[in-house]
């Protein structure tokens, strides 16, 4: 049965899971009835994080237009531009014993896109959450709702995966960002 996680939690993945190495990490989200009448596109980027709390160049980003890391042990499976539909809008593979051992932590963030000239902000998004499944047998071990905290923000880090004494943890995040992907990707190192 899935670990349902608040914000700030944290959680061993691979410690109560022997044996666990490939994941899927799984992000979902409705957008509300009315939004402006114009597409809404939400999307998930992943920051493959050195000690210093940056990525370390863009082989380290991994979004719709980088669908994979150097090694390939993060793989983004496709840009879904509407969100509709039940389950997970976007998902991401993770092969916890290749990702590189220079990469300490994995933050998942979604982002609209083209918030500002489409005048969209998280207020108008619903239902989101961020689910880790073992690859393997498609258990759904932990899942965090993101829940309706946020308003004018056009990018969440949802979630993080980190290295901790040679196990992989999880923690659940839910910081919103005003500035969307821009600010993410400066706050993580990259111009």
């Amino acid at each position: 049965m899935a670990i349902n996680l608040s914000k700030g939690q944290k959680v061993d993945l691979t410690k109560t899971n022997p044996g666990l190495s490939k994941i899927l990490v799984g992000l979902g989200w409705d957008t509300n009835k009315y939004d402006g009448g114009g597409q809404f596109d939400l999307d998930v980027s992943v920051f493959l994080l050195a000690a210093s709390g940056k990525v370390e160049g863009e082989k380290n980003f991994v979004f719709y237009n980088n669908t994979s890391n150097e090694n390939g042990s993060v793989v983004h499976t496709g840009d879904n531009r509407t969100g509709e539909g039940d389950g997970d809008d976007e998902q991401i593979k993770v092969e916890l014993a290749a990702v590189p051992a220079d990469v300490e932590k994995i933050a998942f963030a979604i982002t609209i896109y083209d918030a500002e000239t489409r005048n969209q902000n998280f207020g108008q998004v619903s239902n989101a959450y961020i689910r880790i499944l073992n690859e393997a047998s498609s258990e759904e071990l932990i899942k965090f709702d993101l829940g309706e905290d946020f308003s004018i923000e056009t990018g969440v880090v949802v979630g993080e995966l980190y290295r901790h004494s040679g196990e992989w943890k999880f923690s659940a995040v839910g910081s919103g960002y005003k500035d969307g992907l821009g600010g993410l990707a400066r706050d993580f190192g990259l111009n």
